[in-house]
């Protein structure tokens, strides 16, 4: 049996750090609508069994009526390919849920309670799928749960392995943390899971991350997963490309920029050519006074869906060592600073104060 597999697409997601540039991300928006057909023709091509999704298919808290429009469109036109939803923290099933609104047509089957449940999707195999009810759900799904047949058994859910989840959470309570090992315990050959957006392919787990860009950090590999399964329950997975979204994650060196027009001449100069969405870190020594605003420079003329700019490692005209040399007040001040037990950012920021006010100058602010 062929499934496709993906997770985490997020229709309606707001792309928080495009700020207030609104047409952008309702551009990026529209990437991930098209994403979604492009999984679907995906399914097709690889004249599959099943479509899977593994949680978060749209953002519960944003969804518009024409996203469920084109939800209930975009399956239909597969039918009768079943479709296979398991609803995550994002877009969990609850009275207000889309899940509850669609009108789905006869393929596409909505896992609704928050423990496994099975569907069969051939002789003596089984996919075992839940929903979470909640935005939280701190439960472990595989605690007291074992198949009751035989056969081959997969399980569909989006949750967090806590081997891995750690640096994934980022210090956020787990949605539905798990184990590995407890996979094969409760009789599971396999399970596809949703919840984290880099992939990650596991002997008994197949993670497969978000299939198309959402925010800078998620990682290069944006796919969608073709599964075979084996007779024996194992597994051959294959990532298939399906976002179409160019990622550029850029650094500029702005040092020796005397205002803030020669850096945004520079941002300019580095986007010529590109498209898709970009992040620019800004490093390096502006000219003395110049004031860099992330929102300014976005405002570069550019071919791009999206554009961040960011501050990074920008470091003062001064050159502190050097003036720690000096047998002057400026030399004593720099002396009496580096010895004092200051974190290294407000070390800088008192030194680049100091030396301003010494020197006469009243914009007294660093960057």
């Amino acid at each position: 049996m062929k499934l496709v597999l993906f997770s985490d697409l997020h229709l309606d997601a707001p792309f928080a750090w495009l700020g207030a540039d609104r047409a952008a991300a309702r551009a990026r928006r529209q990437a991930l609508r098209d994403t979604l057909r492009d999984v679907a023709n995906l399914a097709r091509a690889e004249r599959a069994d099943a479509l899977l999704c593994g949680g978060d298919l749209y953002e519960q808290a944003r969804f518009s009526q024409d996203t469920r429009a084109f939800l209930e469109q975009s399956f239909a036109d597969l039918d009768p390919l079943p479709v296979y939803l398991a609803p995550g923290n994002h877009d969990w099933y609850g009275p207000e849920s889309l899940y509850r609104q669609a009108r789905w047509s006869r393929n596409v089957h909505v896992f609704r309670e928050d423990r496994l449940a099975p569907v069969t999707l051939a002789a003596g195999l089984t996919l075992w799928g839940l929903a979470h009810r909640a935005p939280a759900f701190t439960t472990n799904p595989l605690t007291n749960f074992r198949v009751d047949r035989a056969g081959v058994h997969l399980a569909l859910f989006h949750g967090s392995l806590r081997s891995w989840g750690a640096q994934q959470d980022g210090g956020h309570e787990p949605h539905a943390p798990f184990d590995e090992p407890e996979i094969a315990r409760a009789g599971l050959h396999h399970a596809f899971l949703g919840h984290y957006h880099r992939p990650n392919d596991g002997a008994t787990f197949t993670y497969p991350g978000n299939p198309d860009f959402l925010a800078f950090g998620d990682g290069p590999d944006r796919a969608a997963v073709v599964v075979t399964i084996r007779h024996d329950g194992t597994i051959h997975r294959e990532r298939r490309r399906v976002g179409r979204t160019a990622i550029h994650d850029l650094t500029l060196d702005v040092s020796g920029c005397a205002s803030e027009q020669d850096a945004r001449d520079r941002v300019q100069a580095l986007l010529v050519g590109k498209v898709g969405v970009a992040r620019v870190t800004l490093v390096g020594a502006p000219g003395d006074g110049v004031g860099l605003r992330p929102d300014g420079l976005r405002t570069v003329p550019h071919g791009l869906d999206g554009l961040q700019i960011r501050l990074g490692d920008l470091r003062p005209p001064y050159d502190f060592e050097s003036i720690a040399t000096e047998r002057t007040v400026r030399g004593q001040f720099v002396r009496d600073v580096h010895a004092a037990p200051l974190a290294p950012d407000e070390r800088r920021r008192v030194l680049v104060t100091g030396l301003r006010a010494l020197d006469g100058r009243d914009d007294l602010d660093p960057l």
